[in-house]
């Protein structure tokens, strides 16, 4: 169950991750790539510009709470129904990684293995996967099938990532990855739950009496596979736009220093000095010798 205005939220929440994910992971990697390492979160030095990470940490609880609440006062059919718990599942699955991430962040003591965060990213990914678009038939079905893809890809990369943390392709595609899925959820509500966005010779997603599922209602088969590969050829576009706008923001960031994040001070610039430290001799060991 969705509509315009929850699939742009999801638009407004996730492509700014994405975007920031990619800008701040490659300025790592630009700093010295032999020595590059993911970090599950790229935490700023003012709590300022790590508004968004604790937008999140409010917001999605409120979300999960009100997907519950949609859960115990639909008296519709059940498939509808348990979609808004699996949907408050989802981002409740996602609102414990943002807790355990800050508790990594802020307690010392608590050293949490980053590994098993982004395993559990992953897990979250899968989850949302199986969770997407359930009861969602033909074109809409397709289309929330293209979704889904990208949830198992951004799902692979953090498994993958989780068990080797300096592999940069994979930190990559994840960022390229959040974009391309935020830009695709907005493509789904925009060519789903709108006229005017809607496919030639069919209407919006409509519930089929007694059927207990969700598709979109076309006069003409011809209309509902002109539907299908027109949205196939619409994601093409997409992946190329993010896929050339991510080698845009590498060879910018590549060539200007200045806009790189992180480049003069904060918690990235030291990270990457205590690694170097514990990789290299001291004087004193060498005098010892």
């Amino acid at each position: 169950m969705a509509s315009l205005s929850t699939n742009l939220t999801a638009f407004l929440i996730i492509a700014p991750i994405g975007i920031r994910r990619m800008v701040c992971s490659i300025s790592l990697y630009l700093k010295n790539p032999s020595q590059y390492k993911s970090r599950i979160w790229y935490f700023s030095e003012s709590k300022w510009r790590n508004f968004d990470f604790f937008t999140l940490l409010v917001l999605l609880p409120f979300a999960s709470f009100s997907q519950l609440f949609f859960f115990l006062a639909f008296s519709g059919h059940p498939t509808f129904k348990f979609s808004f718990l699996n949907q408050s599942l989802v981002i409740f699955l996602f609102w414990v990684l943002l807790i355990l991430i800050n508790f990594r962040g802020s307690l010392g003591k608590f050293d949490t293995n980053e590994g098993f965060l982004y395993v559990f990213a992953g897990i979250g990914f899968l989850v949302e996967y199986m969770m997407n678009g359930r009861g969602v038939i033909g074109v809409g079905g397709m289309v929330y099938g293209i979704l889904g893809g990208l949830g198992v890809l951004c799902g692979g990369c953090c498994l993958y990532l989780g068990f080797f943390p300096k592999a940069f392709f994979a930190e990559f595609m994840l960022s390229a990855g959040l974009i391309l899925k935020a830009t695709w959820v907005l493509q789904v509500g925009l060519s789903l739950y709108t006229d005017a966005f809607g496919f030639k010779g069919c209407d919006k997603v409509m519930i089929l009496a007694g059927q207990g599922v969700t598709d979109v209602k076309c006069a003409l088969e011809e209309d509902k596979l002109r539907g299908m590969a027109l949205m196939n050829l619409v994601f093409i576009g997409h992946t190329i736009v993010v896929i050339v706008f991510s080698f845009v923001v590498f060879g910018v960031l590549h060539c200007n220093k200045r806009m790189r994040y992180g480049e003069t001070s904060g918690p990235l610039l030291g990270e990457i000095g205590s690694e170097r430290v514990q990789m290299m001799p001291t004087i004193s060991e060498f005098e010892i010798e």
